[in-house]
């Protein structure tokens, strides 16, 4: 055992001896010191951390545990809830290695020794580098060094908020005018983010637009979120931009309306996304689907208009919205039973998934089959699990499963990749689970994220019915027509019908 593997187990053994004792027989000022003291340590450990980040980069060692990205590593085996922001860190606060080999000081160093030290946080870290990544590219090598040595000392005693009103004092330091604020510095802060939905299906946009988007979606706004304009909540209120909508029938809808601006906005937004999704903006396919809502439910969930269902972009909505959608959509069924339809075995006939076995695999697996990957099934491939298309496979439906490009990637026959492999009983049978290449063998894992409430049924104690099983048996078809209610049911909704002879 190496020295430093030997410290880290005797550290663990510490830990645990720390973690038995109490302050009881302490005085006050002492158990304070101690927290002090404990939250040092928990700081300089983050600084450690970061070095066997990048030493796990550095030499591809997350490959050894079956990880594909070092990205995938972090989230994965070391459970941090934003690895990309991380890594950032890493990034600025240790050494690197250039092109040509040697080592390179950190882009922060100040920032490095401060956290190294345990005077402060991750938390301040990121605010440092937030305003650092705000100062203007023509700001010189000399007074970016500066800056960032102020920050660092700013930190040791400020909080993260007050770094950040800090920075702009900063920021208007090196360029009072604005006049060194160029293309670059706004293409490189240019922003849109989609929050995580809450408990209540809702979710939060942010974005930092460009001044030419900016322009564009005022007027945008202009004509769509207007009073009366693009109402939910009126039958009557005029739909699209209004250019042909009578002025007094406008004016009506108008005081009727009650919206905020902020909630008119919205609604213009929507209505303004209705448009180029269901209108034809976004041409004919997206990876074998069609690019418009497509919805996949249970018969039971139909039925009792309850619950929640998953779109192929990975979006929950409350079955509500789903009935909304469907009122004017084509259904398609992915039934289990012996019904003739849609073919879905191609054989060696053709190496790309058609659109129905695309459908098919969303049904059954609703994202990435790859075990505890997030990816939803519109960003995801058809491979080839039975066998590579190399390797003799067989484009049917039966033979392949939905994996992310990273993971489609890292299918092969080396000791750190992976194999696929059909679950051939238990609650996943039928569907493909992924393994490393490992001997002994490793033991074979379907995915679950995508499917949580097939784990949350068995705990029902409102349910007498079981969840549907997956769609395998080799008579699953699809059909492009309503059909009388069959048991075992997935249903697919695409917005609009799909032509199958295309």
């Amino acid at each position: 055992m190496s020295d430093l593997v030997a410290k880290y187990a005797a550290l663990q053994d510490l830990l645990d001896e720390i973690a038995k004792e109490t302050s009881d027989a302490h005085d006050d000022e002492t158990v304070a010191q101690l927290s002090i003291t404990h939250e040092t340590v928990v700081r300089q450990f983050e600084s450690i951390g970061n070095r066997r980040i990048l030493e796990v980069s550095d030499r591809d060692a997350h490959r050894t545990v079956g990880c594909v990205t070092v990205t995938e590593f972090l989230q994965t085996k070391l459970r941090i809830t934003h690895p990309k922001k991380r890594l950032q860190a890493v990034r600025a606060l240790e050494p690197m290695h250039a092109m040509t080999g040697e080592k390179l000081p950190p882009v922060c160093p100040n920032t490095a020794r401060e956290l190294a030290a345990g005077t402060i946080g991750p938390d301040h870290v990121h605010a440092v580098l937030d305003v650092m990544k705000k100062i203007p590219s023509a700001v010189d090598a000399e007074q970016r060094a500066g800056a960032e040595e102020v920050l660092a000392e700013f930190a040791t005693t400020l909080t993260p908020k007050e770094i950040t009103a800090a920075g702009v004092r900063i920021l208007a330091h090196l360029d009072p005018d604005g006049t060194l604020t160029d293309d670059r510095d706004r293409a490189r802060n240019r922003k849109l983010n989609l929050g995580c939905q809450d408990s209540q299906l809702m979710s939060k946009l942010t974005a930092t637009l460009d001044p030419i988007t900016r322009a564009l979606f005022d007027v945008v706004l202009a004509k769509w979120a207007a009073p009366g304009m693009n109402n939910p909540d009126d039958e009557l209120s005029p739909i699209g931009d209004g250019s042909d909508i009578d002025s007094n029938l406008l004016r009506e809808a108008a005081d009727r309306d009650h919206r905020s601006q902020s909630q008119r906005n919205h609604d213009a937004l929507k209505a303004l996304l209705d448009v180029a999704v269901n209108g034809g903006l976004l041409g004919g396919s997206h990876r074998g689907l069609p690019p418009q809502i497509i919805v996949s439910i249970t018969d039971a969930q139909l039925r009792e208009h309850a619950g929640v269902a998953r779109t192929a972009t990975g979006t929950d909505l409350p079955i509500s919205d789903v009935i909304t959608l469907a009122a004017d959509a084509q259904p398609h069924l992915a039934v289990f039973s012996d019904v003739t339809g849609e073919p879905l075995f191609f054989g060696r006939g053709r190496r790309l998934a058609s659109q129905a076995q695309r459908l098919m695999a969303f049904a059954q697996y609703r994202g990435c089959s790859k075990d505890d990957c997030a990816t939803p099934f519109a960003h995801t491939e058809m491979h080839h699990a039975d066998a590579d298309w190399a390797d003799g496979g067989l484009t049917d439906a039966t033979d392949m499963a939905p994996a992310c490009g990273r993971h489609n990637r890292a299918v092969g026959p080396e000791p750190h990749q992976w194999a696929t492999e059909k679950i051939t009983d238990g609650p996943d049978r039928g569907r493909y689970g992924w393994r490393r290449n490992t001997d002994p063998p490793d033991q074979l894992r379907a995915n679950h994220l995508h499917r949580i409430d097939e784990l949350l049924h068995p705990h029902s104690p409102d349910t007498d019915e079981a969840p549907s099983p997956p769609v395998l048996d080799i008579e699953h078809q699809l059909v492009a027509e309503r059909l009388p209610r069959a048991p075992r049911v997935d249903i697919v909704w695409p917005r609009h019908p799909i032509d199958y002879a295309a």
